[in-house]
């Protein structure tokens, strides 16, 4: 949306590279503010953020601070894949899990430690915390219920967030003003939703 929608509007175009920049901080504080939200539901599996959020932290550093030595393209193709993998992973049927009570769930930690790197790597390269790809991981591959899965994921992202921040912001690919007005939506937007969210669990 970064890339096009300004350009279609016939506002002043991002690069890629300003594009990730900015989703970076952006996503730091969005994912900040669902932890805040979260931090009192006992949702948040802690092994699972203290395996995966070690791994991702690592790669992420690594991803944003390596972004700035790759081509506009090769940004482009990074995100592209990750969305495309992501798709492929929400079509697979999950086997029912939901109702596994927290203290119950179990994952392998090397698989999560590797796939966390990887994303991580990946979501630094981007500027993403990784969470549109971190949730169907969880889901499919480490069988994490969706109500544990989507506090969870929030908690990895956040210290996703930590390493590609950092990484674009001391290779100076940061367009502060355009960020702030990206952070302000974000947090609003995560309160809504967050509301929302609980009131579904609730519910159901």
């Amino acid at each position: 949306m970064l890339l096009f929608i300004p350009a279609v509007l016939g506002f002043t175009t991002f690069s890629p590279h300003e594009v990730s920049g900015i989703t970076a901080v952006e996503v730091f504080f969005s994912s900040l503010s669902g932890v805040l939200a979260y931090r009192n539901s006992n949702l948040i599996l802690k092994p699972l953020v203290l395996y995966m959020g070690i791994s991702v932290l690592t790669g992420s550093v690594i991803g944003g601070a390596g972004s700035s030595y790759l081509s506009e393209d090769a940004v482009n193709i990074v995100y592209g894949v990750l969305a495309v993998l992501a798709a492929i992973m929400m079509f697979i049927p999950k086997k029912g899990l939901d109702d596994q009570p927290i203290e119950e769930i179990t994952f392998t930690k090397w698989v999560a430690s590797i796939v966390a790197f990887l994303v991580g790597l990946a979501a630094g390269i981007v500027g993403a915390g990784g969470a549109f790809i971190l949730v169907p991981i969880m889901l499919v591959i480490l069988k994490i219920p969706t109500r544990v899965t989507i506090a969870t994921s929030l908690a990895i992202t956040l210290l996703s967030s930590v390493g590609s921040a950092s990484g674009k912001i001391f290779t100076g690919q940061v367009p502060y003003m355009p960020a702030l007005v990206m952070i302000t939506a974000s947090i609003l937007a995560v309160m809504i939703m967050g509301s929302a969210i609980k009131i579904w669990i609730d519910i159901f």
